[in-house]
């Protein structure tokens, strides 16, 4: 994407949004989505697994990995990456926030998340890891564990690969393993739906 494209579209009373194509395709994008009038009460281990189930929906729909997630007890932080060029985060994030709505019953999200499109220049390992450390400190930030790895309410998650431990020294390491195996089951997969 050219960021000499960057206009931001925007309907009445809405965030200013950049051009749907920036969501699109291989894009990375920090989301967060609030829960209206930070509503508290909802979060504990059963709507954590729930939560996983519906992201892992959300992003095979899509072709998404996440890097990280962090569900706070008002707001949740979600780090998506589109591993396929027809990756589509607004699709993703609009049936992810169907289902949560229906979870948090008689809460809802509020109308519309907040995002942060990640431009080339940010997705350097140093830039983008200093965002991801942002974003997982979040709970240490707020007071709510000693250390942010304590914080049972985290993740990351890539179809297919189970397992993956933000809080591991060798996070990194494992997560790009994974995102590269992924992104080539996507290609094969896609490649094979062309021949036939």
């Amino acid at each position: 994407m050219d960021e000499s494209d960057a206009r931001p579209w925007k309907r009445k009373r809405d965030l200013p949004r950049l051009p749907r194509a920036w969501y699109q395709g291989r894009a990375w994008v920090f989301w967060t989505h609030t829960v209206d009038k930070r509503a508290t009460g909802w979060l504990d281990d059963r709507f954590h697994l729930r939560f996983r189930e519906l992201l892992l929906h959300a992003q095979a729909r899509e072709h998404l990995a996440c890097p990280l997630y962090v569900l706070m007890p008002d707001h949740i932080h979600l780090i998506w990456m589109g591993c396929w060029e027809t990756s589509d985060q607004i699709l993703a994030g609009r049936y992810l926030r169907g289902q949560l709505n229906k979870l948090l019953h008689p809460s809802r999200l509020q109308k519309q998340p907040h995002d942060h499109v990640v431009r080339e220049s940010e997705r350097e390992a140093s830039s983008f890891g200093g965002s991801w450390n942002y974003v997982a400190r979040n709970p240490l930030r707020a007071g709510l564990v000693d250390t942010w790895q304590d914080y049972p309410f985290l993740g990351a998650l890539i179809p297919g690969f189970a397992g993956l431990k933000p809080a591991a020294t060798d996070f990194f390491h494992s997560f790009w393993r994974a995102h590269s195996a992924f992104t080539e089951r996507i290609k094969r997969l896609r490649e094979g739906e062309s021949t036939s």
